[in-house]
């Protein structure tokens, strides 16, 4: 939601029919991975994506999908560090601390290593559920950045939309690949229909969440690029003048949930790796404390090396979440559902253009995220 705005000004004004676009797009995708789930029965033999993927195209399809989700997670889980050193920074400027041999932290990458060491105890929980109370903040945290922007435009900014573009042909597979990340829900889906008493409300309950969620993104990037234009930053609250309650208000709301929601992200990740080395249940709590440990570090180290958090959700929206969230559940849905003849014609054309689509996104935009992040370094 904070570099939606960034990515409106990536694209230009037109690229909001292109927001709408992805949003229907998104919405149909998640449909059809709820048709997905439903193509196993009443024996709840499909539960995750990882299913889907093995119910699909065998042990290979459940291998991929779940290599992709991990990827995804984990970066994910460096771009919520990102965001707090940005954030934190913004908040409290100019702070350093000096360490033994002349090094001194400060900026970014002391409110990194902050934000880790307040995450990690988090990520020794077994039970993520007393998590659950903080995430909830995320409603209250778009509530209180839209609020802000629109305290911003009134009170200080207005609402000039200088130096503003209709529309940018070299910025649009940033902006493109941005949206995406705004619809990539797709891989909790199975869990949220899983758990529904009604399976066949999943559609309306997508319907209307994925309208509430397309209101929401779009008007704050329509007021975060009225206000500040073509000068965006990636993170919106960045734009944000110093000093200000509303700017304190917005920037704490969202500091909040990353932190709550780091060892939620990285949960499947840890628990891959005690798969691996087979912990059973109630054993190794040193190993599995030692274990997410050591992946909390390597995110903190990833977060200091790649600090540019547009760049950064650029190359997951359109790597990633364009594989999860349109390439997989068309691929999965034809290769369910078309030998049993049960697809239309019609509807295999329309599966076939947002295949043929969403490939141009995720190699163009894919080329264009790592291009800009190698360039940040030459």
């Amino acid at each position: 939601m904070l570099s939606v705005p960034y990515a409106l000004a990536q694209g230009g004004w037109l690229s909001l029919t292109l927001f709408a676009l992805i949003g229907a797009v998104c919405s149909y995708t998640g449909e059809l991975v709820g048709r997905c789930m439903s193509a196993g029965g009443s024996g709840a033999a499909v539960r995750s994506y990882p299913d889907i993927g093995q119910l699909a195209f065998g042990r290979p399809g459940r291998k991929a999908i779940g290599a992709v989700m991990y990827t995804e997670l984990y970066l994910v889980a460096i771009s919520f560090l990102i965001l707090e050193g940005d954030n934190l920074d913004k908040l409290l400027p100019g702070t350093g601390v000096a360490l033994p041999g002349g090094y001194l932290l400060r900026g970014k990458q002391l409110y990194t290593l902050v934000a880790a060491v307040v995450i990690l105890p988090t990520t020794w929980l077994r039970d993520l559920s007393v998590l659950a109370y903080v995430s909830a903040v995320g409603l209250v945290a778009s509530a209180a950045l839209t609020a802000s922007l629109v305290w911003a435009g009134v009170a200080d900014h207005g609402f000039h939309a200088r130096d503003s573009n209709v529309f940018s042909l070299a910025g649009l597979p940033t902006s493109l690949s941005l949206y995406f990340v705004c619809f990539s829900g797709h891989g909790v889906f199975p869990t949220v229909y899983t758990s529904m008493r009604n399976k066949k409300d999943f559609s309306k309950v997508l319907l209307a969440s994925s309208l509430l969620c397309s209101l929401n993104y779009a008007l704050t990037a329509v007021l975060g690029y009225l206000i500040y234009g073509d000068d965006v930053k990636s993170l919106v609250t960045l734009n944000l003048p110093s000093g200000k309650l509303y700017t304190r208000v917005a920037i704490l709301t969202t500091l909040i949930t990353p932190l709550a929601k780091y060892a939620v992200v990285i949960q499947p990740i840890t628990a891959g790796i005690e798969e691996k080395l087979s912990l059973a249940a109630g054993q190794g709590t040193l190993t599995r404390a030692a274990i997410s440990t050591a992946v909390l570090a390597s995110t903190v180290v990833a977060a200091c090396t790649v600090p540019f958090f547009g760049y950064l959700m650029s190359f997951i929206g359109s790597s990633l979440n364009v594989t999860v969230a349109v390439l997989f559940p068309c691929l999965s849905y034809l290769r369910i559902y078309m030998p049993r003849g049960r697809v239309r014609p019609a509807e295999v054309a329309a599966i076939v253009g947002i295949l043929v689509i969403g490939v141009c996104v995720a190699v163009v935009g894919t080329y264009t995220s790592l291009h800009q992040i190698a360039s940040t370094f030459s």
